[in-house]
């Protein structure tokens, strides 16, 4: 194998040969090679470690690994495509695979040459946050100058303090150190500061300024998890005023949109080496940054919530919105304002 391993070999006692193979087993979970693996075992396009998505970085976005299938008896000839395939994130459904005519071509000797693979066949494997967890990750907070109300995250957002299985640090104390699982596919509960909403990350959007022709937003994703960091992180915003952003700091941004007349989602995520790692919970345990909007006269309000995210995901997750009747809202004299 090439690009990627087996997590087991399993038993090989019946397999004659030297080297012994890499797998025996019926089921093998294969992954990822880390980056910098030694260049004896890489393939083409392997060894990412993380998958991005395709926006963040187009090099990081796929990794390809190969390997030789031994035959099981000398009659076998024409072994069967694999199947029961799954992804060894929760949450994802993996389909049946499906052939792909004509089938995948790659180039040889320096691009001069194509070379046909015999066949090709696709695994589609979609994703539900239902199935991926019993309740929701994350949750938003709203703030803006013009008001002394804060809409905090819904209580028990992802859980209640009290509520089975979940499990809660409270201030001074040492999370719990549990045991490790005989199960590969085991993923331990996350430990998260004992809040009143119980979420791993909460999202806090605030209004900070308004000047003549613009305005200016703050973001702040805080790791509430305290034994788990989040890397190459992104945040998937919808506001109708994306299309008007003027300039992002210390964030990466590209809309998602842009197809469409009227961008309204764009998706947020950390500059290399500087925070594209949100740390756990902490004085660390925290990325933000500020976004530059125009005001577009005959649209742009403060009234009415309009100012404050329809929607916020963090890594594809569906964040837990405060109700439009706790949005902060603007002194009775102030109203109406709009420009």
């Amino acid at each position: 194998m090439q690009g990627a391993e087996a997590k087991e070999q399993g038993v090989c006692n019946k397999s004659l040969g030297t080297p012994p193979p890499h797998c025996c087993l019926r089921q093998p979970v294969i992954i990822d090679l880390q980056p910098g693996a030694k260049l004896n075992k890489q393939a083409a396009n392997c060894c990412r470690g993380v998958l991005t998505s395709m926006t963040q970085d187009p090099t990081k976005y796929a990794a390809h690994f190969q390997m030789s299938v031994g035959l099981t008896s000398s009659e076998d000839s024409n072994p069967k495509m694999p199947n029961n395939f799954r992804f060894g994130t929760p949450g994802y459904t993996c389909g049946d695979p499906e052939l792909v005519v004509p089938s995948t071509r790659f180039p040889e000797d320096g691009g001069r040459r194509w070379r046909q693979a015999l066949s090709t066949h696709k695994v589609i494997c979609t994703y539900s946050q239902f199935k991926a967890a019993p309740a929701p990750s994350c949750c938003v907070s709203l703030s803006a100058f013009y008001s002394p109300t804060i809409s905090f995250c819904p209580n028990c957002s992802c859980g209640c303090q009290e509520q089975p299985g979940l499990l809660c640090v409270k201030k001074g104390q040492t999370p719990l150190i549990l045991p490790k699982s005989q199960d590969p596919d085991y993923v331990p509960p996350p430990q998260v500061n004992c809040t009143s909403h119980m979420c791993p990350i909460h999202v806090h959007w605030h209004i900070k300024e308004s000047y003549k022709e613009y305005w200016r937003v703050k973001i702040t994703i805080i790791n509430l998890n305290v034994c788990k960091n989040y890397t190459t992180w992104n945040l998937a915003v919808e506001h109708p005023n994306l299309h008007d952003l003027v300039q992002v700091f210390s964030f990466n941004y590209v809309p998602l949109t842009q197809d469409r007349p009227t961008n309204d989602t764009g998706l947020f995520w950390g500059v290399q080496y500087y925070n594209d790692v949100l740390l756990q919970s902490g004085l660390s345990g925290n990325v933000q940054t500020e976004m530059l909007l125009r005001k577009v006269p005959g649209t742009f309000t403060f009234d009415a919530g309009w100012a404050f995210p329809k929607r916020i995901y963090f890594n594809g997750e569906n964040c837990v919105m405060p109700p439009p009747s706790d949005f902060p809202r603007l002194p009775k004299e102030s109203q109406p304002v709009r420009q």
